[in-house]
């Protein structure tokens, strides 16, 4: 009967495992099936990259809502199919309007180069056209009056929330005259980065009510996509 070579030449290797004579035939029989679950890239599109299928907070992304292609490979929380569809419908009903910009990013000023440039560049690289503070709003134009427009011409609002934000909106700055017209739309879609959701809520309970995306259960990436199947027609 064949021994086990462990105790003197150790598995800490595959080649190790595959040259004993009692656990080669049966390493060879696993391999297929645990290399497989070792690479996260062999699962499909996930929230986070590593192939659960889930979250980090534990919710199943198994649900494809009804404007997500079928050729497409992202999937979604029940939650976020709820969430989004209202937002979805909107879209749809506003499509016959011309020259609007599917998104309006409100972002904190301390992003704009950071967080905020990410999302508008990986946005504009799936095909959505964004309003952007730092390519919309000319020098010596009035910041105000340019968000205003902004706000009128975009199908969909995206806010940005990061710690940056939660502090602008404690100071009532000019996040919070965007923030103000974009929930009166009910065209909203809170983005949380590098904060939480019970945080919001601590600074504005009226968007903290809100549901959207984070990037602490998908990346950046991830939200980015979806948002574009949101908006793209």
């Amino acid at each position: 009967m064949a021994r086990c070579t462990a105790p003197v030449n150790g598995h800490r290797s595959s080649s190790a495992a595959a040259a004993c004579p009692a656990c080669g035939s049966s390493y060879s029989r696993g391999y297929r099936s645990e290399s497989y679950y070792s690479n996260p890239y062999s699962y499909p599109y996930s929230s986070s990259g590593g192939g659960s299928g889930r979250s980090s907070s534990g919710s199943s992304r198994n649900t494809k809502p009804k404007w997500s292609p079928a050729s497409s490979p992202i999937l979604y929380t029940p939650a976020e199919v709820r969430t989004l569809t209202p937002v979805r419908e909107n879209v749809e009903r506003r499509s016959s309007i011309p020259d609007l910009r599917d998104v309006f990013l409100c972002h904190a000023w301390d992003d704009r180069k950071e967080a905020a440039k990410d999302l508008h560049d990986l946005l504009e690289s799936k095909g959505v056209t964004v309003w952007f503070s730092e390519k919309d709003v000319a020098l010596g134009s009035t910041l105000l009056r340019e968000i205003d427009k902004g706000l009128a011409n975009s199908r969909v609002g995206v806010v940005l929330v990061t710690p940056a934000l939660l502090k602008r909106l404690k100071g009532e700055g000019i996040a919070d005259k965007e923030l103000s017209a974009l929930l009166a739309r009910d065209l909203l879609v809170p983005i949380v980065h590098n904060t939480t959701f019970d945080d919001l809520r601590e600074v504005s309970p009226l968007l903290g009510s809100r549901s959207g995306l984070s990037t602490a259960d998908e990346q950046m990436i991830g939200v980015a996509a979806k948002l574009a199947e949101l908006v793209i027609l």
